[in-house]
């Protein structure tokens, strides 16, 4: 699209952008954007009508590609510090004592601090990043590796938890949700072509694997 754009003479930007619902309304978001520097500059003004940060990472192509490499990191960071404390759990530890000790320490990214209340509260919706968009991130980065030769085996498997993820409910939810699909108990049927988004009827009183009886 560039390419044609530039042979018609018509500036051509790609901006994807980070961010909640909340930083859009107070124009807090973060543009990556790829293109010439000339295009961005005559856009920065309209950009910084949304955002506050700008940041131009090349040339075309070139913001879509750093937010997929963003997306990716949290995808796969959410899943193995969810799995972090489920396998935490099981071991006898609190979550509370978890989350306290592990974030803000260098275990864990600084983002996952932000969804420590919906794990402490179990409140996934309204989502700051649904898990069914997460999902589909991850498998635009592994289509992409294929295409480019990078292995991705860490985000193949992150994807196809947040699938199951999804065939149990989930997608709707916060993609922080993938702790609380870890930690309970879920019963996935294929259905509608492995598509199913409604949970099973078993799944609806969610009881946590390493609750052990007094």
């Amino acid at each position: 699209m560039a390419a044609e754009a530039k042979a018609r003479g018509v500036g051509f930007l790609g901006a994807p952008v980070t961010g909640s619902k909340g930083q859009a309304e107070l124009a807090k978001l973060t543009f990556w954007v790829g293109g010439e520097t000339s295009d961005l500059e005559t856009c920065r003004p309209l950009l910084e009508c949304m955002g506050n940060r700008i940041i131009h990472s090349g040339g075309p192509g070139a913001g879509a590609s750093l937010k997929m490499v963003m997306n990716q990191l949290l995808g796969t960071t959410m899943a193995a510090f969810a799995e972090g404390l489920v396998f935490g759990e099981s071991l006898g530890l609190s979550r509370e004592f978890l989350l306290e000790t592990l974030l803000g320490g260098p275990a864990a990214a600084p983002f996952l601090a932000l969804k420590r209340e919906r794990i402490e509260n179990g409140n996934y919706e309204p989502a700051d990043f649904p898990l069914r968009w997460l999902q589909k991130d991850l498998h635009l980065a592994a289509v992409s590796a294929y295409e480019t030769g990078a292995a991705m085996p860490l985000t193949n498997a992150a994807k196809e938890l947040y699938r199951l993820a999804i065939r149990d409910g989930r997608g709707n939810e916060d993609f922080s949700a993938i702790y609380d699909y870890l930690a309970h108990p879920h019963h996935v049927e294929a259905a509608n072509n492995g598509h199913r988004d409604q949970p099973h009827p078993s799944s609806e009183q969610r009881k946590n694997v390493y609750e052990h009886d007094s």
